[in-house]
């Protein structure tokens, strides 16, 4: 079980990195002689920037896996030994909200692009809300574990819930500042902005912290 959530973890790794390789070594001379724009509108700096972050964010977690099962395997920790325990049961309702909230800001994102102004603000507020409630339900979650019986800080398989959970709620912290922004100018405005990249970043912003929490997820559920 160990070896196969490494591999995932670094397969996810891959993934991101072929598809930034894919957006940076685009040749623009074939572009040209295609016809395509190859103006700095064809790939705005904000685009290559959440890439290059999201490249970061993934390492950043790859690592935290690997500690995790390293640390979790007897042959390689030493110290207080690794005691596992049940996950709290609204792990999976949370786990609903991040996916509707995803799915909310892709129908957020088809609306703009068709120019539906009350379709993006709907989704948008629906994006948003599901995400604050996936983090209420995280913050009940850890409640929910540190009044459990088997709780102790001691427990490495405790501290690393804690850890995991909590830099992924930062993340979806850092988005929701972004998306409250642009759904502020959103709602002020009386059509869409067809220039605007801002919602279609926070859509994969969504997309990506949802594959992440299900690769979270499905690695605390089998440990």
């Amino acid at each position: 079980m160990q070896i196969s959530t490494l591999v995932i973890a670094l397969l996810t790794a891959v993934l991101v990195w072929t598809l930034l390789v894919r957006r940076l070594s685009a040749k623009p001379w074939i572009q040209a002689e295609a016809g395509h724009d190859i103006g700095p509108a064809s790939q705005p700096a904000s685009k290559v920037g959440l890439w290059v972050f999201l490249c970061v964010i993934t390492s950043l977690f790859a690592l935290f896996f690997t500690a995790y099962m390293m640390r979790m395997d007897p042959h390689h920790a030493a110290g207080v030994a690794w005691v596992p325990f049940d996950k709290p049961a609204i792990l999976w309702l949370n786990t609903l909200f991040l996916i509707l909230g995803s799915l909310a800001m892709q129908w957020a994102h088809a609306a703009e692009l068709h120019g539906r102004i009350d379709t993006l603000k709907a989704g948008m507020a629906a994006g948003g809300f599901c995400i604050i409630a996936f983090l209420v339900g995280q913050i009940i979650a850890w409640e929910q574990v540190r009044n459990a019986d088997f709780f102790a800080m001691t427990n490495p398989a405790v501290g690393f819930f804690y850890l995991l959970t909590a830099v992924h709620g930062l993340h979806l912290l850092g988005g929701l500042w972004v998306w409250g922004g642009a759904t502020l100018r959103i709602w002020r405005a009386d059509q869409v902005n067809s220039g605007s990249t801002t919602v279609e970043l926070c859509t994969v912003y969504w997309h990506y912290l949802l594959l992440v929490w299900l690769l979270l997820f499905g690695l605390l559920l089998s440990t």
